[in-house]
């Protein structure tokens, strides 16, 4: 069996694309989360609708739609894919307090859907923070971070 290495790294070094032409087609789904930390104020405040700029999660839900469907133009060696399903749900989480955002990024495709799904969660977060600064510019940003993948060659994937 042959060590790991980074696919997206040539032999001297030099970054490439992959080549995934030859791959087969595979039913491929990955699902992210991430978590926007807050005063509970602020938590109060988005829920009850109450926001200046308007409906955080809402718009927040959006931009990570929107945002799993531009991954190739934003991270420089993913390829750009033809997406089937994108779900963003973001749903409070009082302990931290906060909220936790889950994306869920599907195709039939010959690559996985890994950057999709965490580029939505990213942007979502990113949302919230921005809708929401005004009244909380101590809101961290946390935990970002692949928790299933299924499909293509390396087999499926479900975190600790």
């Amino acid at each position: 069996m042959s060590e790991p290495r980074l696919t997206h790294i040539g032999a001297s070094g030099e970054a490439h694309m992959v080549d995934v032409g030859d791959k087969a087609e595979t039913s491929r789904t990955a699902i992210a989360e991430g978590y926007v930390r807050m005063k509970p104020e602020t938590l109060a405040i988005i829920l009850a609708g109450d926001a200046k700029k308007g409906d955080v999660i809402g718009t927040a839900r959006l931009a990570g739609i929107m945002a799993a469907k531009k991954t190739s133009d934003l991270i420089p060696l993913c390829h750009p894919l033809m997406l089937t399903k994108v779900k963003v749900d973001i749903t409070p989480a009082p302990d931290l307090p906060g909220l936790r955002v889950e994306a869920l990024a599907r195709l039939t495709g010959r690559t996985g859907v890994e950057m999709e799904a965490l580029t939505a969660v990213s942007v979502a977060c990113l949302t919230i923070y921005d809708m929401a600064k005004a009244v909380d510019k101590a809101m961290e940003i946390s935990v970002i971070r692949l928790l299933e993948k299924t499909g293509g060659k390396s087999g499926d994937f479900r975190a600790e």
